[in-house]
């Protein structure tokens, strides 16, 4: 899908250098998807924390993944 949209320079600037990425469109799919897969990753820790799944790991391994670091 083709969009256009304004992003500052600094902040595309960043999004090059974390993705390791030189060309724009691949960089911005690339923070994209990272995106959209820790927000899951979160969102299933946080359901699986609060009891609203009974997933069968223990808290404290729930506790351990690295979904709340930042690379």
């Amino acid at each position: 899908m083709r969009v256009t949209i304004d992003i500052p320079e600094t902040e595309m600037q960043e999004i090059q250098k974390l993705t390791e990425l030189k060309k724009k469109s691949p960089a911005i799919s690339r923070a994209l998807s990272e995106y959209i897969r820790l927000h899951r990753k979160r969102r299933f820790l946080d359901r699986a924390l609060s009891g609203q799944t009974d997933y069968a790991l223990t808290n404290e391994q729930l506790e351990s993944l690295d979904v709340y670091e930042t690379r």
